[in-house]
């Protein structure tokens, strides 16, 4: 077994959890990052062709400048921009290792990981930071056959679709442009939403795009209506006219995500029940009420996952930064 020792330990190596590395090395504390699968895993497991719903400039970290020749960046730039980042600033990465426990206390911690082969290691470190985003734990519906093979909570590209019937479940802007996207390269699509409407959050250019599809009926969209069974060649609906079967090869259930509470709350992070599920932490320095362990990104904001993206989660690093000058001593 092997051991490794840090001032800063972070959980999650996208975006935020860089930043957070970045800021404590400017600080004076040696950092690394750890991710169960690659550098930037969530964004990397995106839609191939997926472009931001945001400019650069709002991506940027580490203040490094975001260069792109489009408004809007792609995902392949986005990735292209966080290696460099990575590169620029020497980052510990080490990729490929789930974290199994952590033990330890403020200041002693030891967390226990696996590789890609099962083999255990051990990284000590003074301070934790939890950046482990949502992305990777889908909203499961709890209806039968979802556990099928054809069920997918993903989407990626749409060429293996061409000609099939897919069903797309959702109202938002990930099965909104997945909709629109099979269509675009010949799959046969009907779009379910529990709503009656696409949702107000689909962003200004999606919107009538995907609206006028279903208008023209090149879209079929079942609104007020729900999914409830999936078997190997059809599915089934529940609409306000009654039940519905439909032909169906596959099904992209785009229901949205959530984070790894459980994982959380073995830290010892108290979750607020009664406030959509936010960890405790502190505002003003992200530290939990678990001493030592710090929580950035998306996490902080428990079930309300469309309050922090990118975008605002790069910040956290600084107010962890500032809290570790405060606490400890720098390792220079």
């Amino acid at each position: 077994m092997s051991e490794t020792f840090h001032d800063l330990l972070v959980i999650g190596a996208g975006p935020t959890g860089m930043a957070c590395a970045i800021d404590a090395q400017r600080a004076g504390f040696k950092a690394v990052l750890l991710d169960k699968g690659c550098l930037c895993n969530s964004l990397f497991h995106y839609p191939a062709h997926m472009t931001f719903f945001t400019t650069p400039e709002l991506l940027e970290i580490g203040d490094m400048p975001f260069s792109s020749p489009n408004q809007k960046p792609t995902r392949s730039e986005a990735l292209e921009y966080y290696r460099k980042v990575a590169e620029h600033y020497a980052l510990d990465v080490r990729q490929y290792e789930n974290v199994e426990k952590v033990t330890g206390s403020d200041g002693a911690f030891a967390v226990h990981t696996q590789d890609r082969f099962g083999r255990p290691i051990v990284h000590r470190a003074r301070k934790l930071v939890i950046a482990t985003g949502y992305y990777d734990l889908p909203n499961y519906l709890g209806i039968p056959g979802e556990d099928l093979s054809k069920v997918k909570h993903y989407y990626h590209e749409p060429h293996p679709y061409y000609s099939l019937d897919v069903v797309v479940i959702g109202g938002k802007n990930s099965a909104a442009i997945a909709a629109l996207d099979l269509w675009r390269h010949g799959a046969r699509v009907t779009l379910v939403h529990r709503g009656a409407e696409m949702h107000r959050h689909v962003k200004y250019w999606i919107l009538p795009d995907i609206n006028n599809r279903i208008k023209n009926g090149e879209v079929t969209a079942y609104f007020s209506s729900a999914v409830t069974r999936i078997a190997e060649d059809e599915v089934t609906l529940a609409t306000p006219r009654g039940e519905v079967t439909l032909p169906n090869h596959f099904v992209f259930a785009l229901t949205g995500y959530h984070p790894d509470f459980e994982f959380i709350e073995r830290l010892g992070v108290t979750l607020d029940e009664a406030n959509d599920r936010c960890p405790v932490c502190d505002p003003a320095t992200l530290e939990s009420n678990v001493a030592g362990i710090y929580l950035a990104g998306v996490i902080v904001a428990g079930e309300r996952t469309n309050e922090i993206f990118i975008e605002n989660g790069r910040f956290h690093g600084k107010l962890i930064a500032e809290d570790l000058k405060r606490k400890l001593p720098a390792s220079r």
